[in-house]
């Protein structure tokens, strides 16, 4: 007899306000890639994204299962108590969970601790012969080798933005603010080549993304991958770091292959704020000589800018701005910045008595602030973050950007006006 499972990607209203009116919130690849473990023959698959879907609460399932991330954590444990109350079993995996098991265990029946490759299968059949354990935890670094596909055919409500797909895992680099060395065995791996043109034609439209933390991390692999990508006529992007991108062979493989944008960690345009995180690896006074390669050669960049740096004053914002249009810089990704649990630099804050809540839904890098700033108050880095977020998204900002750029035109002109809209939007609705 089949049993019935719920896999939910969650989402709290807050954030969903943030999010909803953007043009390109590529789904988040891990419950359909989860999905293509379960055997078919013994379960009966529900996915819900609470990005455009609601969680159907009114039903029973023998089974709920959800990824969870530092900010919707108390959303989650909220769902997990609702579906517990009826007698479903609950169990939860990703990045919170993995940080802080022994929180996580008391909200739910079942936790996965890191990578899931070979745990999640493992409880898959210890649940279907009602034997399953408390904690399953990765103790042996899984292989990329043999994943499935994921089931995107249970992806509802997703026209343009399902295709996501995984060819690396893992980062070289060690900045104080990313918890990716405390989420993911500390080695960088790669996926054989071929599974992953297979995964990639398995994505009906022409446009995906690589959901990698930095497909540039193996130059040597991705150069490979590139040139078989480049026989299937897609549109793609992928985040990578600034100091690979000076490799223009490499910039003009991506072309070829269909790069269109690429997602860069600038974080700051102060050397000095670089470095009180470590991310020495970015040289401000090289910003503008990369950039210029990446749109003379095709392609579009968009950047992650951290706001709250300790060596931030209020003149950061304004600095940031007129660079951003200097440099026609084509899109922003921009945050506050968030101590992370068991992050280098949430133990630093905690020790400096500066963690402002215990709140997790402060952490998600959008609409709270969870520290207390070294060089403005908590309110004006908010309100700076804000005004920096409607001036690079005001229409006199884009015309800028759009006449240094001169890339991609028509398609950053749609991202940049998708911004525009889910920033007017964002705040009527917080």
């Amino acid at each position: 007899m089949k049993k019935s499972i719920l896999m939910i990607t969650p989402e709290n209203k807050e954030i969903n306000a943030f999010r909803r009116k953007q043009f390109n919130n590529f789904i988040q690849i891990t419950m359909p890639y989860l999905a293509g473990f379960i055997d078919q023959s013994k379960y009966k698959i529900t996915l819900v994204d609470e990005y455009n879907q609601k969680i159907p609460d009114d039903e029973k399932y023998d089974l709920i299962a959800m990824t969870v991330n530092t900010p919707n954590a108390v959303h989650c444990y909220d769902i997990a108590q609702k579906f517990r109350q009826k007698g479903s079993k609950v169990i939860m995996g990703g990045p919170h969970v993995t940080l802080l098991p022994n929180e996580a265990i008391e909200h739910c029946d079942y936790i996965i601790v890191g990578e899931a490759e070979k745990t999640w299968p493992q409880f898959l059949e210890d649940f279907y012969k009602d034997c399953a354990k408390e904690q399953y935890i990765c103790k042996d670094i899984p292989s990329l080798k043999g994943l499935p596909i994921p089931r995107r055919n249970l992806i509802k409500k997703r026209f343009l933005t399902k295709g996501a797909v995984i060819a690396t895992r893992g980062c070289p680099y060690q900045c104080s603010y990313c918890n990716l060395k405390q989420i993911y065995c500390d080695s960088f791996r790669t996926r054989p080549i071929d599974e992953v043109i297979e995964d990639i034609k398995n994505i009906k439209g022409k446009y995906f993304v690589f959901w990698d933390d930095n497909f540039f991390g193996d130059l040597e692999y991705a150069k490979k991958l590139m040139s078989e990508l480049a026989k299937l006529k897609k549109k793609w992007a992928a985040q990578v770091t600034l100091e690979r991108c000076k490799d223009e062979e490499l910039l003009k493989i991506a072309k070829k292959s269909g790069c269109i944008y690429l997602f860069i960690g600038l974080e700051s345009f102060s050397q000095e704020g670089l470095s009180s995180v470590n991310k020495g690896i970015n040289s401000v006074d090289k910003y503008k000589e990369i950039i210029k390669l990446l749109h003379h050669n095709g392609i579009s960049i968009q950047a992650g800018i951290i706001f709250g740096l300790d060596t931030d004053t209020k003149e950061i914002f304004k600095k940031t701005l007129n660079a951003c249009n200097e440099l026609g810089i084509d899109g922003v990704t921009v945050s506050i910045l968030t101590p992370l649990p068991r992050t280098p630099i949430y133990e630093q804050m905690k020790k400096e008595e500066r963690l402002t809540s215990t709140d997790w839904t402060y952490y998600n890098g959008k609409t709270r602030v969870a520290f207390k700033p070294k060089h403005m108050t908590e309110d004006e880095l908010y309100d700076g973050y804000i005004w920096f977020r409607k001036q690079f998204y005001s229409i006199s900002s884009i015309l800028k950007r759009l006449r240094v750029s001169k890339t991609n035109i028509f398609y950053n002109l749609i991202m940049n006006l998708g911004y525009k809209l889910s920033i007017s939007s964002a705040n009527k609705n917080l």
